[in-house]
């Protein structure tokens, strides 16, 4: 009996622990954007998995956006066409689109879906095609202050939360690939999943935007320090863009986005940390960086 109670006890604490968590977060909307190494390795893909019915079944309604930057590449290299990259940026030609549209949507979104779906009849996929879910125009970019073009590669004009919203009514968990349908000529975009999951998130008024990375977090002095910002405001992060490396920008971007515009909180979390998003949700802790809006009065 004393053996019983000794080794029950601590999981007692932890799940009490993330009661007033799970009070606070209880119906709201998390939007988690997939990726890095979760994406690749078999382990931290199933606890991802899990993590997410977690949510779900703990009264919060997870909505998942994901790119496939290493399975795109691995794609194109079988195809035969060669990536590029301009201003951080994969260059998208016409034939290119078609291995992104089939690499995303028939490909990293069916797998996920499916790990979701071993735990009951949860997630559905769609792409930002689906329902005018995700409207785009030609992205282009300058590099030296000159324009440039990179294809079929998009930005963001529109969203249109319908789609998600009856799946999540309907109790189920969307799956979002980062495709948007194009607002003026027929085509279909890539889109950066980082900007897709902050607008998503932002126009889903979510309480709480996750973007998984192969970093611990925002780092106060990269390379110099590897300490890690726990905390920030959208005017503190403004501030630091111009000086982060080029993969956080549209991450970080994005994390400021959300937050201002209506998103509670924006974190930054370590997606090779098993279960790392019921770390930084349900624990006092938290193991990433987190974005929170500015105070009133504060520039």
């Amino acid at each position: 009996m004393t053996t019983r109670k000794h080794t029950a006890l601590p999981k007692a604490r932890i799940l009490i622990e993330a009661l007033p968590w799970l009070t606070r977060h209880h119906g709201k909307v998390v939007v988690i954007k997939f990726g890095g190494n979760a994406m690749v390795d078999e382990e931290l893909k199933a606890a991802f998995a899990q993590d997410v019915v977690f949510l779900h079944h703990a009264g919060l309604k997870p909505v998942v956006v994901h790119g496939g930057g290493p399975q795109i590449s691995a794609a194109l290299d079988r195809h035969g066409i060669a990536s590029e990259f301009k201003a951080g940026l994969r260059v998208t030609t016409e034939d290119a689109m078609d291995v992104v549209r089939m690499v995303l949507a028939g490909q990293v979104q069916r797998e996920l879906v499916g790990l979701l779906n071993r735990h009951g009849p949860l997630a559905v996929g769609l792409t930002g095609e689906d329902a005018h879910t995700i409207s785009a125009t030609r992205h282009t970019p300058e590099i030296d202050g000159e324009p440039v073009d990179i294809g079929r590669v998009g930005e963001i004009t529109a969203i249109d939360t319908g789609a998600i919203a009856a799946l999540l009514a309907d109790g189920r968990i969307p799956v979002v690939s980062s495709i948007a349908r194009s607002e003026d000529d027929g085509h279909v975009y890539n889109v950066n999943a980082d900007t897709a999951a902050a607008a998503l998130a932002a126009a889903l008024g979510a309480e709480t935007l996750m973007v998984l990375t192969d970093v611990e977090g925002l780092y106060v002095d990269w390379p110099h320090s590897d300490e890690v910002i726990s905390r920030l405001t959208a005017a503190q992060l403004e501030k630091l863009l111009p000086d982060l490396s080029a993969g956080m920008v549209p991450k970080m971007e994005g994390c400021l986005h959300a937050v201002r515009n209506g998103v509670n909180t924006a974190r930054v979390i370590d997606g090779r940390v098993q279960h790392s998003i019921l770390l930084e949700i349900f624990t006092d802790e938290g193991i990433g960086t987190m974005v929170v809006p500015d105070e009133q009065g504060e520039s």
